[in-house]
């Protein structure tokens, strides 16, 4: 069981790690200047772009911004349930 919550843990962080990569992929089609180097402190940075982006664009938030949010959420949250079990 607590294997199996780690297991799911790293299932959802895959799915934040590819979620985010295309959102970074999609903010770069877009025109936004994508910093390589700093990526990983800029992904945040570009969640919101995305977010701000879509919702200008369609009135509406797209979808790899929901799925990206809720994958990191339940990431973080097995990772707690299985140090505290």
């Amino acid at each position: 069981m607590i294997n199996l919550l780690l297991v799911f843990a790293l299932i959802f962080l895959i799915v934040f790690v590819v979620t985010s990569m295309m959102i970074v992929h999609e903010v770069s089609k877009r025109g936004t200047k994508i910093n390589i180097p700093l990526l990983r402190l800029f992904i945040i940075k570009y969640i919101h772009q995305y977010r701000n982006m879509t919702l200008g664009e369609t009135g509406k938030v797209g979808p790899l911004y929901y799925s990206c949010l809720i994958s990191i959420n339940l990431a973080l949250i097995l990772t707690i349930l299985y140090f505290v079990l």
